[in-house]
């Protein structure tokens, strides 16, 4: 039996050989709790874009705050802080992939004034403004109690300055949520949520939905102008691409390689642009798909004369992601339509080099023949020389055995050696050339 009444479930030697990311891993789908919220309440949302060594100037920000408080500081390399203020309120500090969030949630008195938020906040004198990175986002978000009434229009009118105002029923109409996304003159944008039916658990998850939306959408849109920047260049790109097309149709009166070469200048360009755009079109998407995915969480009913928070954004945001999706799409596209030529122009420039490898063959073959006869010549030249050497040897030969009483002609002995030897020679030589061609020298 494993284990015992009482006692661990595993055994310790199991437990020591787990995973050294396990329990990071099992901690991870609870790295952003919502926090409950009661209402009356104001929470302030801040996101700052960080360069990587801005890491440590953002851990000693979060330990002047944490000893301020007298709050535990923070290990380093931590992704998610929870500080309870001293003055009231608590403040949440996480840490994203590109940014950082600082969530601030504040009681809010039932009197104050929409339209003329307080600016105290329980902060250390200057915190705020020495925070590392670069504002990406603020939110400012009225959460009205269950006491309070609904905002007036002459109220909202006030609060949003904005071109349009967006509101819907969200929480299968159990609250209400109006906003502009329009920087007011405290340069947030404001939400003001009414939902007094709701618990705090799930009022809270309301609101971080709300941010998340900001959120995401802001940083969404931040490929919005990289492609309007490299728009310009994939144009030109894209002319530069058909020009050449059509250049490649009569490569008679230019070169391959020189068309080859334009082309790898031009593959090169686009490459350089399939580098620098993927990750914030990769971005774009994901934080657009994010955006999509709480507005749906939202659970939005419409009122009559309002646009909803869903369909502002697909009137506003999703135009724009589709555009940096086309220009994602048309880097892409460049970048095949540039390899297609490349390997075009490739295989005309192979098959103009066997044209030109068949026409020095051709020549090497007329070489060839011109040897083969030459040498053929060489070898009737060389029967016809040797031949008068060995019938000389013969004469000298017959003329020694007359010398010595023999009855020997030396005019008749020549005579009958010259086709004999002729004959033989020519034999020789021809059995001797076969035997090359047969090795394979001739």
């Amino acid at each position: 039996m494993v284990g015992g009444v009482g006692g661990p479930l595993l055994p310790d030697d199991l437990r020591q050989r787990a995973h050294p990311l396990r329990a990071a891993l099992a901690a991870e789908v609870h790295a952003r709790p919502p926090l409950p919220l009661a209402a009356p309440a104001r929470v302030l949302h801040l996101a700052l874009l960080l360069k990587p060594d801005d890491a440590a100037a953002e851990h000693a920000h979060l330990v002047t705050l944490c000893r301020s408080c007298d709050a535990d500081e923070p290990p380093s390399g931590s992704k998610h802080v929870a500080v309870e203020l001293s003055g009231a309120g608590h403040l949440i500090w996480e840490r994203r992939t590109e940014f950082s969030t600082y969530t601030l949630y504040l009681p809010r008195a039932v009197a104050t004034p929409l339209d003329r938020p307080s600016h105290e906040l329980p902060l250390p004198a200057g915190w705020l403004d020495t925070l590392p990175g670069r504002l990406m986002v603020a939110a400012d978000v009225t959460v009205l109690g269950a006491g309070e009434a609904m905002p007036t229009t002459v109220q909202l009118e006030t609060i949003f300055d904005g071109p349009a105002m967006v509101a819907s029923q969200v929480a299968s109409g159990r609250a209400t949520v109006w906003t502009d996304f329009h920087l007011g003159a405290d340069d947030a944008v404001r939400f003001v949520v009414h939902g007094g039916d709701l618990t705090d658990a799930q009022r809270g998850r309301l609101v971080m939905r709300l941010l998340d939306i900001e959120t995401y959408r802001m940083m969404a849109l931040l490929a919005l102008p990289l492609a309007q920047q490299v728009a310009p260049r994939i144009t030109a790109l894209e002319q530069g691409l058909a020009k050449l097309s059509g250049r490649m149709v009569d490569v008679e009166h230019e070169s391959e390689q020189s068309l080859l070469l334009e082309l790898a200048g031009l593959a090169a360009e686009v490459e350089t642009l399939a580098v620098e755009t993927p990750y914030r079109f990769g971005a774009g998407r994901a934080y657009h798909a994010l955006v999509e995915r709480r507005i749906a969480e939202l659970r939005e009913t419409r009122i009559e004369g309002l646009p909803t928070i869903g369909e502002f954004m697909e009137r506003r945001l999703s135009p724009a992601m589709r555009t940096c999706t086309t220009m994602a799409e048309r880097i892409e596209g460049l970048s095949r339509r540039a390899t297609r030529m490349a390997n075009l122009l490739r295989t005309r420039v192979d098959v103009a080099l066997e044209r030109q490898n068949v026409g020095l063959l051709d020549t090497m073959n007329q070489r060839s023949r011109l040897q083969l006869r030459l040498q053929e010549t060489v070898e009737g030249l060389s029967v016809a020389a040797i031949t008068y050497y060995v019938v000389g040897l013969v004469g000298y030969a017959a003329q020694a055995l007359h010398a010595v009483g023999l009855p020997v002609d030396k005019e008749i002995a020549i005579g009958v050696a010259i086709p004999v030897v002729a004959a033989l020679v020519w034999w020789g030589l021809r059995r001797f050339r076969r035997s090359l061609q047969k090795e394979g020298l001739h």
